[in-house]
């Protein structure tokens, strides 16, 4: 122990004082306890009591040790004073390289009056690197000396002595994790496991997957799933395949980036906590069809499936109705029910229908009392039981979770739930094997899970990447929920005495494995379980990625290279040289990539590269290539001397290219000397060290051939500045193999490649020097055929008979001449075209065209309608959402809006809204000028009373009236007409309610385009009824204002009961069973609280001949309302 100087405040230390101290302040600086009083500091048993009051983690005591240090001539004592050494549990006062847990106190109490005393509680990890731990603000200086303590005349400190008594309980570390901050624990290491990264909230899948994974069998059963030919991450069997080799052999956490891919998710799902057992379901629904037709496929079944019988069964006669279902997991009921048992019991539980409920037994028994429910055939060797922590409250209208304390065992007996003749021939015990944990509330929550990997061995807590061992306590009592001890949350305040806290963190699922079968089910996973393709492909990413990190480390080592060949040049069909972003691997006309040292000389280069072109090395020379001002990058000058470094000539050539890269480009020479020297056009060394530079000059080819309608390199050549352009017809005539002349009627165009939006005429009077043509431009050249023989041209074309020779004919793909190519070039793009989702056409694929965007609608149109062989006129195009990748609204045609406009209007907010490089189409039942004279109605069919609804869109004429409209949805949902079926009535709705009802001669222009329409047949009853005797119905839960579903009007009977009209209600609404049983039924009336009905009043006086302020209201929860995550689980 250490106290400070006086000046200070009082603080428990370490005696090095060059340490930092750790500091925890205390919760309450006032001796409010009323037991503090009457306990005396020397009675040193119940102030321990005090002092050390029980831990939330229940560790096990090691050993109590009371040292009492009194201090004395307080004011003289140094900056910091060390009061006697002691031990507590065998260890010494200052740690080294271990860990101890330590609960302490401290108690400053006055050496002539215990009854005077002020103390503090701590407990902390003492480590190597926090063995400095204690309290700040102890006591205030003045209260110590100067102000006397609360009842009493006397000061702490009297006579500059106080007694300091130190209480000290070590505590067992059971798991080796107790009040450790987790700073570089290592839990592959520890455990001999590692977790799962967190993506975002993703810890509910990371539980998930975690208890799927230990469940031995189905991980082998996983493996066993066939994906050896299909070795893709949008394969979700592969993806978890290679999630579960991982976790086996992965010394670090691992992710699941792979196998959210997998399912289809994006941004958004990653941050949208799904419904687990939802995601439980459909995940192992995906692997059982995967293993369907392989060894597997009964693995799962065999595993996971039980069997439950659902019956009907009469009092009275021997009458019984049945049916055997399967299950892969059960939903247990947790509100009001105290243990796991209990639930069980609750969901086996009879119904008895009798009364207005009788069961109808046949026309042999008629209507029968009888009791219905349901009973277990079977239980799964691995039995997965959800709870039922999240339910919807219908006070407050809203989803909550349940936290009250549900217990489970740690063996479970499932025998007296299973049907008296289930097979009994090995006993139904369970053993726990899982405890899935959610801590928080509905809208901010955490997921973590408890896990025995191992027969007899720990649990495990699986907390996202950290794996730590679990107490028992943890396991059990914390998973309980409920309240926590008293004894261990020391309540602050009154209200918080009636009502003890509630424990967040609960058991939401758990998993039992049959006990005769855990040997089984927990077999060790061995690498022979592995596929072989599956090791082999991660040990050779493992590979790369060691490949890659060495690469990273010694990146200061070395310098790219890229280097433009003969042969990438003749390969490259767009403008310039080559594009220095393309990848070698994929694409022949990217420059070839070298990984030199920097410290290597351009010798050793050229040599590299002389090397892979299966050259001489003295026959190559490398150019150095340079960024011009117009963004071309260009060869400027030879490298002549060829001992400096690679570091050192990228450092001369000014570094300018932005990948961090030296370019060159590689001459091979044509010409050698007697010794194998190479002879250069210009820029020929001599042996003296003087360099030649004559009047040639370098200048690259490039054709243009219009009737395959390509650009490609040539080559290059050299020639005198001074000569004429039209001199370089013959050059370019032999080097394409054509002779030395043309034939009679062709001539040589020629073109200078400046830049992409560049390309100017060269005239062929012109000197090559007048042009200001220099080393490293570009020349471009084609033929230009006769008016007649291009006729001839584009029928040669046209006869060729492949799609892609057809297709070249057409008017947006066929370019006359070199600059127009260039153009395209310059304005081509790929777009993906996607049908519509609400295309009804079959057959219809995504596809990508590349296109000028400076075609127009027309054109486009066009150009889609010949790839699907459609009439363009029936084709609409819409523009996809940026975020989402749905459609938007349709493209209004316009002959003056280009492709470029339509995917990038001149509005900044619409382009961070849409894709710029992808459209839906549809394809039309007739054309879109046909289109724009209807009008597209959404109408909702009502098939069997209000329980079934379909949605359709109908296209009425705009000069049309509801009974086109009715015909329109006849034919458009398959439905009888009014002739044969009977009338249908449509009406429109307005917040649920009904808004009014449209007559056959209603105009549909007048339809609001936002209305929502309803249609459905009159009902017979209906039919000739007088409008007065409707009632208007409508559904809401709790408050009228809270309206939802789908109204609808109902026919009164005049003084019939609503016991009666309630059977009619059933069967004109199609709401059966229980589920009707559940709505209370409401006279309505404006600005009156709901009036419910019972069964002896007659609705009819309530609502018959009245006006429209009285409706009838069914109330009861709405069902379409979201789940508490919001989403609906999504899989692809």
């Amino acid at each position: 122990m250490v106290v400070d100087a006086p000046d200070d405040i009082v603080v428990s230390a370490n005696q090095n004082e060059k340490d930092e101290v750790a500091i925890i302040n205390p919760d309450q600086l006032d001796n409010d306890a009323e037991h503090e009083n009457i306990t005396l500091a020397t009675d040193f048993e119940t102030m321990k009591e005090i002092v050390l009051p029980p831990l939330p983690e229940e560790p096990k005591i090691v050993e109590d040790v009371i040292d009492t240090w009194t201090v004395e001539n307080w004011r003289h004592l140094p900056k910091k004073e060390h009061g006697p050494i002691f031990q507590a549990g065998g260890y010494p006062c200052i740690p080294d390289d271990w860990s101890c847990c330590v609960q302490f106190g401290l108690v400053m109490w006055n050496v002539n009056d215990p009854s005077l005393l002020q103390h503090h509680t701590a407990h902390h990890r003492f480590t190597k690197e926090e063995s400095d731990w204690g309290f700040t603000r102890f006591l205030e200086l003045r209260r110590m000396f100067q102000q006397p303590w609360e009842g009493s005349n006397r000061t702490l400190v009297e006579n500059e002595s106080v007694n300091i008594t130190a209480y000290v309980r070590v505590v067992e570390d059971e798991t080796g994790v107790l009040w450790h901050n987790m700073n570089n624990y290592d839990s592959k290491k520890e455990t001999g496991f590692v977790g799962l990264k967190n993506q975002g909230a993703t810890c509910y899948l990371n539980s998930l997957l975690q208890s799927l994974y230990f469940t031995n069998a189905f991980r082998k059963a996983v493996y066993e799933i066939p994906t050896a030919d299909d070795e893709s991450i949008a394969n979700s069997a592969y993806a978890l395949q290679r999630l579960f080799y991982q976790l086996q052999i992965s010394n670090a956490a691992v992710g699941t980036n792979e196998l959210t891919k997998s399912f289809g998710w994006d941004t958004r799902h990653i941050f949208e906590q799904q419904d687990v057992q939802e995601l439980s379901r459909k995940l192992i629904e995906r692997m059982e069809e995967r293993m369907k037709g392989t060894a597997a496929q009964d693995a799962l079944p065999r595993m996971l499936s039980g069997k439950v019988k659902t019956y009907v069964s009469c009092i009275n006669v021997d009458y019984e109705s049945s049916r055997m279902e399967d299950f892969w997991d059960i939903q247990l009921n947790v509100q009001g029910i105290q243990t796991l048992q209990d639930s069980f019991k609750d969901y086996i539980q009879q119904e008895t229908l009798d009364g207005d409920n009788k069961y109808w037994a046949g026309d042999e028994f008629k209507y029968q009392d009888a009791h219905k429910g349901v009973i277990f055939q079977s239980f799964p060797e691995v039995l997965h039981l959800h709870l039922k922590r999240f339910e919807y409250d219908i006070q407050r209208d809203a989803m909550m979770k349940i936290n009250d304390r549900f217990e489970f065992p740690e063996t479970l007996d499932l025998e007296p739930y299973l049907e008296k003749d289930a097979d009994r021939s090995e006993p139904w015990t369970y053993k726990l094997h899982g405890v899935l944990i959610h801590s928080g509330d509905l809208n901010a929550g955490h997921y973590y899970a408890f896990l025995k990997p191992n027969k007899d061995g720990w649990f495990y807590k699986f907390d996202d990447d950290k794996v730590t061992k679990a107490t028992m306590r943890e396991v059990f009592e914390d998973a309980f929920g409920g309240e926590y001890k008293t004894s261990i949350i020391q309540p602050r305040s009154a209200m918080q005495r009636k009502q003890p806290p509630m424990r967040q963190m609960n058991a939401y699922m758990l998993v039992y494995i049959r006990e005769s079968r855990l040997d089984s089910v927990l077999t060790p996973v061995t690498k022979e379980d592995t596929p072989q393709h599956l090791q082999k492909r991660l040990d050779e990413e493992a590979a790369l990625r060691e490949a890659r990190k060495r690469e990273r480390e010694e990146q200061h080592l070395y310098l790219p290279v890229k280097v433009v060949t003969p042969d990438t040049f003749s390969c490259h069909s767009t403008t310039d040289l080559t594009n220095f972003d393309a990848d070698p691997s994929s694409d022949n006309a990217a420059p070839r990539l070298y990984r030199m040292k920097k410290q290597a000389t351009i010798e050793d280069l050229v040599k590299t590269v002389a090397e892979d072109l299966n050259q001489d090395p003295r026959r190559v020379r490398l150019w150095i290539m340079v960024n011009r001002q117009n963004k071309t990058t260009r060869p400027d000058q030879p490298i002549m001397d060829l001992k400096p470094t690679i570091e050192e000539t990228f450092s001369r050539s000014a570094g300018t290219s932005r990948d961090y890269s030296l370019r060159v480009w590689t001459e091979i020479a044509e010409e050698v000397d007697a010794q194998g020297e190479a002879i250069w056009p210009t820029y020929q060394g001599n042996a003296n060290g003087v360099v030649v530079k004559n009047d040639l000059i370098l200048l690259f080819l490039k054709y243009f051939d219009i009737e395959k309608q390509t650009l490609r390199g040539i080559g290059h050549l050299y020639v005198s500045k001074e000569k004429k352009v039209e001199e370089l017809v013959p050059i370019l005539s032999k080097k394409m193999g054509w002779g030395d002349k043309l034939p009679a009627g062709e001539q040589l165009h020629m073109w200078e490649e400046i830049k992409p939006s560049m390309i100017e005429t060269l005239k062929p009077k012109q000197s090559l020097k007048a042009a200001e043509l220099q080393d490293g431009d570009i020349i471009c050249f084609q033929k230009l055929p006769d008016k007649k023989s291009s006729g001839e041209l584009l029928g040669k074309m046209s006869r060729l008979g492949d799609k892609s020779s057809e297709e070249v004919v057409k008017k947006w793909d066929h370019f006359d001449d070199a600059k127009e190519f260039y153009d395209f070039l310059l304005h081509k793009r790929d777009i993906r075209f996607d049908p519509h989702p609400r295309c009804e056409k079959e057959g219809l694929q995504p596809f990508i065209l590349t296109i000028s965007s400076k075609i127009n609608y027309d054109q486009l149109a066009e150009r889609v309608g010949e790839h699907l062989q459609v009439d363009q006129t029936h084709l609409r195009f819409f523009t996809a959402n940026a975020t989402t990748g749905a459609p938007k609204m349709p493209i209004r045609r316009a002959l003056n809006m280009t492709v470029a406009q339509l995917l990038n209007p001149n509005n900044y907010q619409h382009n961070l809204q849409t894709k710029s490089d992808s459209l839906y189409y549809e394809v039309l039942d007739m054309s879109l000028a046909e289109l724009d004279m209807k009008k597209n109605v959404k109408v909702t069919w009502l098939s069997e009373g209000i329980t079934k609804a379909e949605t359709y869109d109908v296209l009425v004429n705009k000069q049309g009236h509801i009974e086109d409209l009715i015909q329109g949805l006849t034919k458009k949902a398959q439905l009888q007409d009014e002739r044969e079926g009977g009338r249908i009535r449509v009406y429109e709705i307005h917040n649920h309610r009904i808004f009014r009802e449209l007559t056959s001669n209603y105009p549909v222009l007048s339809i609001n385009d936002y209305a929502d329409l309803i249609a459905e047949r009159i009902p017979e009853e209906e039919a000739d009824a007088d409008e007065r005797d409707f009632i208007k119905c409508f559904h809401f839960q709790a408050d009228p204002s809270r309206a939802h579903g789908i109204p609808f009007k109902f026919l009164l009977v005049a003084g019939e009961t609503f016991a009666e009209t309630k059977k009619r209600l059933e069967k004109r609404t199609g709401v059966k069973g229980k589920a009707f049983e559940k709505i209370k039924f409401a006279v309505i009336k404006r600005y009156q609280k709901p009036d419910y009905l019972t069964d002896e009043r007659i609705l009819y006086d309530e609502g018959g001949n009245v006006e429209d302020d009285v409706t009838l209201g069914l109330d009861h929860v709405d069902r379409t309302r979201s789940t508490r995550n919001g989403g609906e689980m999504f899989l692809k």
